[in-house]
């Protein structure tokens, strides 16, 4: 189900948005304001873990549609979020052993966008990203995403690390993209997967990375030293399809 992307303005608006259950990507509030409405508010957002920028006045007031927004002005989300049962559930209803991209914090939508066009392209049953410092599904990456935002489930999640830890007990198991890692191509990528990807200038967490059970780098001949976080994950996705081929021959 697809919502409006839209902008909510006003502190009774942000505050009616938060109690009927929309989903709220980010809100923006002033910078130093701390009274009663303003931190209803706030705890609202913390309660869903929706990411809280404080910004200056002249930002909101650049931000602002109506001219009104009384210190707070809220994003939506463009597309529902999935539960990860739902990833699996796809993953079974197609017969397949299910292969998750979890992403740690990828910021730019362009990315995200591209990355959910490999996902659906390379048969990945779903994304699943963190509620905190990660863009979220915006009128961008679904631009970018070519349509894939769709037919490609995403999952929004409060801890990667825990969530990495549960998906273990159905059975999956966990490569992370790390420039210190084995070859991929060494690396058995069959049976049940999640590839993590990690933030565009950290990398994988380290409590993250922690709970993956292998480390995998991509082999460069180059002059630089890193790709592109959707190049990277285009590359290792499609280096599970190859290995799935494979295996299945």
């Amino acid at each position: 189900m697809r919502y409006e992307e839209m902008m909510i303005e006003g502190r009774n608006a942000v505050t009616e948005a938060f109690r009927s259950g929309k989903t709220i990507d980010k809100i923006y509030i002033l910078r130093g304001c701390q009274d009663g409405p303003i931190n209803t508010i706030v705890r609202e957002a913390n309660k869903r873990d929706t990411i809280i920028n404080y910004v200056a006045k002249e930002r909101l007031d650049q931000m602002s549609e109506t001219g009104k927004h009384q210190g707070v002005i809220a994003l939506l989300a463009a597309y529902e979020y999935a539960e990860v049962s739902d990833i699996l559930e796809n993953a079974r209803n197609k017969g397949e052993a299910p292969f998750i991209i979890i992403l740690d914090e990828i910021e730019d939508p362009h990315n995200l966008g591209a990355i959910l066009r490999t996902a659906n392209l390379s048969g990945a049953h779903g994304i699943i990203i963190p509620k905190r410092r990660a863009c979220g599904l915006t009128s961008v990456v679904a631009k970018t995403s070519a349509g894939a935002i769709n037919y490609t489930p995403v999952a929004k999640v409060t801890n990667i690390a825990k969530t990495i830890e549960e998906l273990k007990k159905e059975g999956m198991w966990f490569v992370c993209a790390d420039m210190d890692g084995e070859s991929m191509y060494n690396l058995d990528l069959t049976g049940p997967i999640g590839l993590v990807m990690g933030n565009e200038g950290k990398g994988v967490a380290k409590n993250v990375k922690e709970k993956c059970d292998f480390v995998a780098t991509i082999p460069m001949k180059g002059d630089i030293d890193s790709l592109n976080v959707s190049v990277a994950t285009g590359i290792l996705a499609y280096e599970i399809v190859r290995q799935r081929i494979v295996k299945s021959l």
